[in-house]
């Protein structure tokens, strides 16, 4: 089920009703409501998924009381890699099967083979990324002790399922996140205001940036790049920069303000990412859930971080392995590997992380993060390494072609739009969103929703499926 459809707009209001005002009095009973309903809403896609969402969910439970139980450090260490076999293998089976398939098959082809490999018709389930790895952090925690194993499998179940951030995250720790199934919750009203102007704004962000630079980013991307002007290049990858921030962090606004009517705490994703002064403070502002994953799960067990050699080796396969958890092709490797490159000077001038604040004299380094950020989105956009290649090769070839292009797109609507949201967010940058920052008369703020609310529903394509790029991950 899409957020920005008819069928959300009627599911979510009959959940708040029932949740709060039938089944409020029993915390079970709440729970199993939340895991009805975020199989209901994960099944509005294709319910044939729902069995293996289930199956990877209920398996980890048990492995989870299986770690804990164990007698011994080697029946742990069994049991735990038991968990990562599951896991990791149903994402490699739906995922990365074709993907090994067709590099094996290219390879004995240039050793003068014909394989006739093996490959599967198989559809992605959606979200199978995400809430793999939010069950992953379950077994690893207790594992390192860090976690009790639960005995609720309804709690563990509508944890796994919880339907705002099922599909596109964000990737919540069970130490955050099911705790908050085991205690009982009260409704907030402060809490549920907020919540609203989070999800107003997200939604403000998906329709009317990301949908609105889709068709241009299309446009570009899907155009002769040889005889295309270099500014317009640039511009592609410009706008596709805000497509995809609009679109992601668009998705986690609304999840985690839809959360927050229902008394559950989210972790916030991103936190004003293009206002980073550094490619190490852009990480720790973009999709935070999932570096913050990496890191301690992949970064952290690898070891050596006390040493350069051993820094510059693990981040380089950190950035890797993201990479390839977007997507079975080259070019989300290639967009690794550049963010890796990105983080050496850093690490070889041992740069300290900034916690403060941007502010208008941190401008210069801001637009030169955001200029490195935008090129590297280049592969991560492109079909093939060729054509991303291809792409920022004719981006400075043909920089001086048609320069009178510059102006044209610096004064295109969308551009207009991009601008207030940047305006809006730097007033806001030391919040969750940008529209916790608003007038204080109530008049006036009334008067902001009002208007953004209306932008929204003139945005509304319904003839659009207004799906998130973060669902084919």
């Amino acid at each position: 089920m899409l957020f920005p459809s008819f069928a959300f707009l009627v599911f979510l209001p009959l959940v708040f009703v029932a949740y709060w005002y039938v089944f409020g009095r029993s915390l079970r009973l709440q729970n199993a409501f939340v895991l009805v309903a975020s199989y209901v809403f994960y099944g509005w896609w294709d319910w044939r998924f729902l069995g293996l969402l289930f199956a990877s969910s209920i398996g980890d439970f048990l492995l989870g009381r299986a770690i804990e139980g164990a007698s011994g450090e080697r029946a742990r260490k069994r049991w735990l890699v038991l968990s990562l076999v599951l896991n990791l293998g149903l994402l490699g089976v739906f995922k990365y099967f074709n993907f090994f398939m067709d590099g094996m098959h290219d390879l004995l082809l240039t050793i003068g083979m014909r394989p006739d490999l093996p490959t599967l018709r198989l559809l992605l389930p959606v979200g199978i990324s995400f809430y793999t790895f939010q069950s992953l952090s379950y077994t690893i925690d207790i594992y390192r002790g860090q976690l009790k194993a639960t005995r609720d499998p309804i709690a563990f179940l509508a944890f796994v399922s919880f339907f705002p951030q099922l599909v596109a995250g964000p990737i919540e720790r069970a130490t955050n996140l099911l705790p908050q199934f085991l205690v009982p919750r009260s409704f907030n009203k402060e809490h549920a205001r907020d919540g609203l102007r989070q999800m107003l704004w997200g939604f403000f962000k998906k329709l009317v940036i990301a949908d609105t630079c889709a068709p241009i980013v299309n446009g570009i991307f899907a155009g002769d790049v040889s005889t295309t002007p270099g500014i317009t290049l640039f511009f592609g990858a410009f706008f596709f920069a805000f497509q995809i921030y609009g679109d992601f962090s668009g998705y986690s606004d609304i999840a985690i303000g839809c959360a927050r009517l229902f008394g559950i705490g989210l972790s916030q994703n991103f936190a004003f990412p293009y206002f980073s002064r550094s490619i190490s403070e852009f990480w720790r502002r973009w999709h935070i859930s999932l570096s913050t994953w990496f890191r301690d799960y992949v970064y952290m067990p690898l070891g050596g971080w006390r040493t350069k050699f051993g820094r510059l080796r693990n981040i380089l396969i950190t950035f890797t392995v993201s990479g390839f958890w977007h997507g079975a092709n080259w070019t989300f490797i290639g967009w690794g590997v550049v963010h890796g490159a990105y983080y050496v000077p850093e690490i070889l001038r041992d740069g300290k992380a900034r916690r403060d604040v941007p502010v208008l004299r941190d401008l210069p380094a801001i637009i030169s993060t955001f200029l490195l950020v935008v090129l590297a989105w280049v592969f991560f956009r492109s079909s093939s390494i060729h054509t991303a290649g291809a792409y920022l090769f004719y981006m400075v070839r043909n920089a001086l072609v048609s320069p009178g292009a510059l102006l044209v797109w610096c004064l295109r609507a969308e551009m207009g739009w991009i601008l207030f949201v940047v305006v809006l967010e730097w007033i806001a940058r030391r919040g969750q969103h940008a529209l916790e920052v608003l007038p204080r008369p109530t008049p006036l703020r009334w008067a902001i929703y009002f208007a953004l609310t209306v932008v929204i529903l003139l945005h509304i394509d319904m003839q659009t499926s207004h799906e998130f790029i973060y669902f084919q991950f």
